[in-house]
């Protein structure tokens, strides 16, 4: 679940950056009442703080270590009777 947890913290910070850099550099077009440009700083400065704090948090779940679970599996014969037993 940390996994998938950071990789969707990493790409949601990316698209912050993208969407910030978009408005803030690709877009003329002007909106009353809203400047785009700070709108757009506003998200790259978001995704850039998330995209750090993500980083540290798959930082330090790296260092923990994974939990590996050992199952043990016994093979046995479908057709045998199981109320003989073949070691005798």
């Amino acid at each position: 679940m940390a996994g998938n947890t950071g990789l969707m913290g990493l790409g949601t910070s990316i698209f912050l950056i993208a969407l910030g850099a978009i408005l803030k550099f690709a877009v003329t077009a002007t909106v009353s009442g809203i400047e785009l440009a700070t709108v757009g700083t506003i998200l790259i400065v978001v995704g850039i703080i998330g995209l750090v704090i993500t980083l540290i948090y798959m930082m330090q779940a790296g260092r923990r270590g994974a939990v590996v679970s050992h199952d043990r599996v016994v093979e046995r014969d479908p057709y045998a009777d199981p109320r003989v037993d073949p070691r005798i």
